[in-house]
């Protein structure tokens, strides 16, 4: 697993609390379930998610250790075609965190983790209230204007 550690938040040692990033895929789906019941995203069945996570290219997490107590607080994916093309998913910080900066450092890690990769073309999908947000991280609507298109079961 590997672990980057991002800030210590707290002014004194008993109520520091250390922000940091894993790209370990063993993640307690239960309480990933409860991060998106936070921002209050609608269920998916587990077994689902853990399938999603174990076919990414990259997963991303953010947790919160304070003492021997660790916390998920963040969390996105992506998937790829391994050469030039990564979407990412299922970005989400706890609304406790939220405003902090901690989601576009979750965001800038993801991209330099797959630019790290030689993936030059990175997309996502965005509802309207948080395009700004990825706008404030380079991202734009398709500049050739291409609509994606969708399908689905009826």
């Amino acid at each position: 697993m590997e672990e980057k550690a991002l800030e210590v938040l707290g002014d004194r040692a008993e109520n520091a609390s250390r922000i940091f990033f894993s790209t370990d895929r063993e993640i307690d789906l239960y309480e990933l379930e409860e991060l998106c019941d936070a921002v209050g995203w609608a269920r998916r069945p587990l077994r689902k998610v853990k399938k999603a996570i174990e076919h990414s290219f990259l997963v991303v997490s953010m947790w919160e250790q304070r003492g021997e107590r660790r916390r998920l607080i963040g969390f996105s994916r992506a998937t790829s075609d391994h050469a030039f093309n990564a979407t990412i998913w299922d970005v989400v910080i706890h609304p406790n965190f939220q405003g902090k900066g901690l989601g576009k450092a979750l965001m800038r890690h993801m991209i330099k983790k797959l630019r790290n990769e030689d993936i030059s073309n990175i997309t996502l999908f965005a509802d309207p209230h948080v395009v700004d947000f990825y706008r404030t991280l380079g991202f734009m609507p398709d500049p050739e204007g291409i609509k994606g298109m969708f399908w689905y079961p009826d």
